[in-house]
Formats: structure tokens, sequence, C-alpha cells
């Protein structure tokens, strides 16, 4: 089963260019990737490694640049986080990326399966790297379950096998490609003749999968505001953001600042510098 599935990637494996790059590009990928499609994260990381090609001349920018160069990928607290790894990294690491899981974990942003994707990926480790895709792949591999739980649980963690970096890499592109979510490609997978859940007639899952609302959300208000900041030479008053509910933007605003995104003064709102 390992040399089908390797096979199989080394025949159909997208290029990603984060697959051949230093242990730095395998970071701002893995910052990138979670919860945003790769399509999303491609032009985006290539900006990225080409103007900030190490840590150190990441740490060198101003927050407010590093908040506009993240653009519209969401969630971007990641962009902060990751800016916060580049300082860390420069000072107490002297501009390389850790290798060891457990000093990874230490810091800001970088989590279990992050510290153990860095080093599976940038260092050719072997750790039990729990990606969604991964997940899916194993619950239907070897459990005979429709769809991974919502997160990792003791048991994954500790009786998934464990490979190496092309292994990981292979489950994880079968996951993409063939062993999707919605409509799986069975008849193309190189592994379905050991699959239990194509085996036992792919039963549904119990559990109903909802998508994410977005219209109308805290979430969408808060992209608005940075949007907005990101596109303007100059600082910005409430009601120019247009956002119809005012107690939301204002508990947005807040948030916002709060979290070190944005500050005010008399003439306004602004990204924070």
């Amino acid at each position: 089963m390992l040399e089908d599935v390797t096979t199989w990637f080394e025949q159909n494996k997208r290029d990603l260019p984060w697959r051949s790059t230093t242990p730095w590009g395998v970071m701002i990928s893995e910052f990138m990737l979670q919860q945003t499609p790769v399509i999303r994260v491609l032009p985006k990381w290539n900006e990225w490694i080409e103007r900030w090609p190490d840590p150190q001349s990441l740490a060198k920018a101003d927050k407010s640049e590093v908040i506009k160069a993240w653009g519209r990928l969401g969630y971007p607290r990641r962009a902060l986080r990751l800016w916060e790894c580049a300082k860390v990294i420069t000072t107490d690491f002297d501009n390389q990326v850790p290798e060891d899981v457990e000093t990874l974990k230490t810091l800001p942003g970088v989590g279990d399966y992050t510290a153990k994707a860095i080093a599976t990926f940038a260092y050719g480790q072997s750790h039990n790297v729990m990606d969604i895709n991964i997940r899916r792949v194993f619950a239907r591999l070897i459990d005979g379950q429709e769809h991974a739980k919502p997160s990792a649980d003791k048991r994954e963690r500790e009786e998934r096998p464990i490979f190496g970096p092309t292994w990981s890499a292979a489950v994880m592109e079968l996951g993409a490609l063939l062993c999707t979510a919605k409509n799986p490609s069975c008849d193309r997978c190189p592994i379905a003749k050991s699959c239990l859940w194509l085996r036992n007639g792919k039963p549904s899952s119990d559990r109903v999968r909802k998508g994410q609302a977005w219209e109308g959300t805290k979430r969408q208000c808060r992209g608005t505001i940075l949007q907005r900041l990101r596109e303007s030479d100059r600082p910005l008053l409430q009601e120019e953001f247009n956002w119809q509910a005012k107690s939301q933007l204002e508990a947005a605003l807040a948030e916002l600042i709060e979290e070190g995104f944005i500050t005010t003064s008399n003439s306004g709102y602004s990204l924070a510098k």
C-alpha cells in the first residue's frame, strides 16, 4: 500500500513551490494554508517569499505593511503571529527556523499540528501529521467512516501510522485530489481495494457538515474594516466604513484595536504601525 500511494503521488502531485523551499518557506506555507485553499495561497505565498525570503526580513517590516501584504487571505491573526514568529526566530534562533517540535511549539501561533508539519516537511522528520486530508483518508481506509471527526482525538494522535515527509505529502495529496470530502474519485484511488469505507458500500456519515456563515457576520465586518484601511492612504472615520449595523461596527473596531490590528486618533482609524 505504501508503494501504491507514493507511486501515484510521484505521477500526479501538484507542482507546489513550498515542496522545494527553505524551512522558512515551509513555515509561511503552513500558516497560510490554515483554513485557506491552495489556489488562494499560491500567489500570496510567492509574493511573501520574494518580499521576505527569511525571518529577519519579515521581522524588520512594519505591522501595517504585514497586514496589507496578507490581503484577503482571511483570518489575519495568522499574519501577526507569523510576523511575531519572525521576530523571535531572528533574535533567539539566529534567523533559522527551529527543527525540534517542542521548540517550534514555543513560537507564536505554532500549535502541535503546525510544529509537526514544519519538522516533517522542512527537516525530513517523521511525525504524525494530522492534516484534515490525511485524517479523512485514514477515517475511510481504517475506520470505515465517511468523514474524520471535527478534531483529532487522542486515539488518532497516538495510533495513526507515523511516516516521513514523502508519505505524509502523498496521503495529503490523495485526500486533496481524490479522497475528497464530497464526490470522492474512488475509481481512481490507488488504495481503493484496501478501503474499509468503500468495501462497506460508502455509508453516509451521521455528522451534518455546515458551512460557515459570512454575510452580515462580525467576521465580514472585521474584514471590511481591514480591507478599507489597506486601500486607504489616510485615516478613516467610523462612518466611512459604510457598515449598516453601527453596534456591530463599533464592536469590531474595538476588537481590532485590542488585538493590535488598528489604532485610533482624532483623525480616525488606521492600520497599526
